[in-house]
């Protein structure tokens, strides 16, 4: 019994999570952004199978994620006309679009991976989003196609007219597609794409066709992309010529590496962290959008194995017992990171309202406080909070320096001991 429990406990437990939560958050829009979070866990770990696992930056992925939205919202349609399929299947729809989709852009863009690979799927992104314009009877033109996600054939008898029953399918999509990915990393294929990743020259010299490789990789990505289309169309009954553009190539990158890359539970971080960011940061301030990219470059700067990374980096300190030590170093560089923060943010809310506000000379409100942006006791507080911070951060970041160098000492002694 305890085998099993360490073994798949974590399953359990993310079984049990999914279920629960949104009996927990039961508003409406609660269950709108899990649903959302659910659809862009898919997305973002088929992202990872390119990038992590096969070294593949694409600039195009949500080519296949929009294929596979649009020919299940067709196939939705066509359920709504009496075609014998369940509902519940229809992702499945939009998997198989990606997988023809994976199979012929992925020949034609994995012969090199690196710089050229990159611009290439930049180029298919572009050459397909173009494309949708033109083809208005597949695309919908600008409008695009709508579909009424209850129908009459199910397998679990759900309507889906309510959306805590379109968030128990999406979970279950999401848990079955998890499942699935994490095996592949187990396989022969899986290691082999990190093979080819690491070393294609090698990979070739002991007999693997490195194309043959990447291109079987690019189609599983396109085949989980194409379920998450799929899953969209239900979610939204509606599906546009935006899904196949930049923007959410854009997203589903910044997803992947704001979570972490080199760990398989990163992107699922990303995907949750970047979700909540689009969906309530947005309704706070107009700037979310910049906040979103300096969280971004940060990570990149600073964290490049992304909040994955971060975790497991903490790992052996947790098990020596020693995060106390680190706890107050952290402690003490978070005050003066705070005030940085509410410095910039503050410099940076001022200068939307009087570029992007109707009226700029009407008062403007910040964390409960209503001031004018012109006035310059406005200016020299969020400047001298900026420099303040910033002085402070300098300070505190030896302290954190000092005691990681102490921390990774004494586990290097226990070690040896």
């Amino acid at each position: 019994m305890n085998h099993y429990l360490k073994q798949f406990g974590i399953w359990f437990a993310a079984v049990i999570v999914c279920i629960v939560l949104p009996l927990i958050f039961n508003s409406g829009f609660s269950r709108s952004m899990l649903s959302q979070m659910g659809i862009a866990v898919i997305f973002a770990l088929s992202y990872n199978m390119l990038l992590g696992q096969g070294g593949m930056l694409s600039f195009g992925h949500a080519v296949y994620y929009g294929l596979g939205g649009f020919l299940a919202m067709h196939a939705l349609n066509w359920v709504g006309e009496g075609w014998p399929v369940p509902l519940e299947l229809v992702p499945l729809i939009g998997g198989l679009g990606g997988v023809v989709a994976g199979i012929v852009f992925g020949w034609l863009s994995t012969d090199r991976a690196g710089t050229t690979f990159a611009l290439i799927s930049l180029g298919i992104g572009e050459l397909i989003a173009a494309s949708a314009l033109m083809l208005p009877s597949f695309f919908g033109g600008e409008e695009g196609i709508s579909a009424n996600r209850m129908v009459d054939t199910t397998l679990t008898g759900f309507r889906f007219g309510q959306q805590i029953e379109v968030y128990y399918l999406i979970v279950a999509w999401m848990l079955v597609c998890i499942a699935l990915m994490y095996l592949q990393t187990k396989t022969p294929l899986g290691r082999v794409a990190n093979a080819v990743r690491d070393n294609p020259e090698r990979a070739a010299f002991i007999g693997y066709n490195a194309r043959v490789v990447r291109t079987l990789q690019f189609t599983l990505a396109a085949f989980f992309a194409g379920i998450a289309g799929g899953l969209f169309a239900i979610n939204y009954e509606i599906i546009t010529t935006e899904t196949v553009g930049a923007i959410p190539s854009g997203n589903v990158l910044m997803m992947t590496y704001i979570g972490g890359v080199g760990h398989f539970f990163g992107p699922i971080l990303g995907a949750a962290l970047v979700t909540l960011m689009q969906l309530t940061l947005a309704g706070i301030t107009h700037a979310w959008l910049l906040y979103f990219g300096l969280l971004f470059v940060g990570m990149v700067l600073w964290a490049p194995g992304g909040l994955a990374g971060l975790i497991m980096m903490h790992e052996p300190v947790w098990k020596a017992g020693l995060m106390s030590r680190l706890l107050r170093a952290y402690a003490i560089i978070a005050v003066p990171s705070l005030v940085l923060f509410l410095g910039l943010m503050t410099l940076i809310e001022i200068n939307y309202h009087l570029s992007l506000s109707v009226n700029p000379d009407e008062l403007m409100s910040l964390f409960g406080i209503s001031f004018k942006a012109q006035s310059p006791a406005a200016w020299i507080v969020s400047l001298a909070l900026i420099g303040i911070g910033f002085f402070f951060f300098r300070k505190a970041q030896r302290v954190v320096r000092r005691s990681w160098n102490e921390v990774a000492q004494q586990m290097k002694g226990a070690a040896i001991q």
